[in-house]
Parts: structure tokens; sequence; C-alpha cells
């Protein structure tokens, strides 16, 4: 039997509401050249059993104790047999039949790419702000081709050769892919937005969540830019600024009243992620 071009390694954990589009979509490809390899971090909702219908041969489970994002990462590229590895969480649920064609494409056809990553839509059920947030990093592109670094693992494909001479960190737990998307564009390979490889793909976060993920993400952009932060530049500036581009969104939408909400939200998760980068050099 022929190697696969590509191998999907999907991770997972109790996303059982996701789980079963995600695989069908998968399946669905016009693309059909490739192997799908699971890892499911101790799913207690059903969500394995699910996994096992569709691929028995290529799955395993762990402990949730024992994930560590970058170990099982390159752990499981190890496994892989395509020379492209494409990586797609269990709830990124394909949008139609071209999203692996589309995302491999640039990897086929540009020597120089490193990496590529997809356009995440917001679910339908979406917060008005995640969903104002997914659509300014992701969509046309444009803006985000502005910020310093943008990258997201949680649907895209790096050729496996990067992934093998430059491994995932293994000792962060949050950012693993800023960091090592970061580090291989540095060493001077090309990373693609593909805004044609489309897959549903958002999270709404309660305030006890949305602080806790934005400190500890804080904490590892401070280890992977090594930047001091200021509060005024750091947290003040963009806080304000972005709060207006909330309130501008909000009333464009007719939501007017959510301006509020917006505010404490845009406020917990800049003063979150600011004093993670701050923390990290009190250490």
């Amino acid at each position: 039997m022929s190697r696969p071009l590509a191998s999907i390694v999907m991770r997972s954990m109790n996303d059982i509401k996701f789980i079963e589009k995600t695989l069908e979509g998968l399946f669905s490809q016009s693309f059909k050249d490739f192997e799908l390899l699971n890892i499911d971090s101790g799913s207690s909702d059903g969500t394995y059993e699910i996994i096992k219908k569709y691929n028995s041969n290529k799955c395993r489970q762990i402990r949730p104790q024992d994930y560590v994002p970058g170990k099982v990462l390159n752990s499981m590229v190890k496994e892989c047999a395509g020379e492209l590895i494409v990586f797609n969480n269990s709830d990124c649920i394909p949008m139609n039949s071209d999203w692996l064609k589309n995302l491999l494409e640039p990897l086929v056809s540009e020597a120089d790419v490193g990496a590529c990553f997809a356009n995440q839509l917001p679910r339908p059920d979406a917060d008005l702000l995640v969903a104002k947030d997914n659509l300014r990093a992701y969509g046309d592109g444009r803006i985000s081709a502005t910020w310093r670094h943008f990258f997201s693992l949680a649907s895209s494909a790096a050729r496996k050769k990067v992934l093998e001479e430059h491994p995932f960190d293994e000792k962060i737990q949050y950012s693993e892919d800023v960091e090592w998307s970061l580090r291989i564009k540095n060493l001077g390979w090309k990373i693609r937005y593909v805004p044609s490889a489309v897959v549903e793909h958002s999270h709404n976060y309660s305030r006890k969540e949305l602080k806790k993920r934005f400190y500890n993400e804080g904490l590892a952009d401070g280890r992977i830019f090594g930047e001091r932060p200021k509060f005024l530049r750091s947290f003040l500036l963009p806080l304000l600024a972005e709060s207006a581009r909330d309130a501008a969104y909000l009333a464009k939408t007719g939501n007017v009243l959510s301006i509020p909400d917006g505010i404490i939200y845009r406020f917990i998760q800049r003063h979150s992620a600011y004093r993670g980068r701050r923390d990290f050099f009190l250490k």
C-alpha cells in the first residue's frame, strides 16, 4: 500500500457536540489521499466511542493529566506516514468538500512554504464579540497580515520535515502553535493563510474561563516574544482601541445595549493577558 500524501492529526476531549460533524466533513473531502490519526485526552462524554466507529485502527486515548500539547503533537507527528501533516481539532468542522485540497495547495505548489492555516468561521451561537474577533482575525486576512505574528494550529498544515527538524516546545502549556510558527518563520519558512479553506470553530467563554485562558496566553507570550509589557502601550491603549471597535460593531449590528457587557468582556481579556505577560517577568 502506497503512503498517503497527507496525514491528519486530530486531538479531542469531550467534543460530543461536534465530533461526528467533523469526522463526516473529513471523509467527505474531494481530496482523498490522506490517513487520519486520532488522539483523545480521556473523553467521558462519548467522543472517543464515536471516533472508534470512524477510525478504529488509528485512534488512541491518553489520560487527561498526560496531555502536554507539544509532547502529544510531537509523538503524533512521528506516527504519521504522510509528507504533509494536517492538524484539525475535533471541533473544527470543515464547511465544504474542498477544505483539505485548498489548505494543502500552498504546500504543494510553493517549496518555501513551511505551514499554512485555515479560515475559521464563528459558530451560529458565537457570542457577539467572539464572532467579531473571529471575523477580524480571519476573513480575507488583510487585518491579521498587519499584525506582528498570527497563526492558529486548530486547522492547519505543515511539512513533516519541518516538524521533525523543528518540533513543538514540550515545556509550554499554551500557545505552542504561536511559538512554533514564529520560530520557523524566523528561520526563513513562509506561512500562508488560506481563506478558501474554511472550518467552523469558535469558543464562548465564561468570565472565569476568559480570565484563565488569556492570563495563561499572556504568560506564554512573555516567553515567546521576550518583551516586558508596558501598562500604556501593552494594555491601556490597545484596550481603548479595541473597545472603540467593539462599540462600533455592536452599534452597527443593532446591539447597542450589549456595549457595557462588551467593555467588561474586553477589559477582562486584555487585563488578564497583560497580567500574564507581566507575571512572566516577575518570576
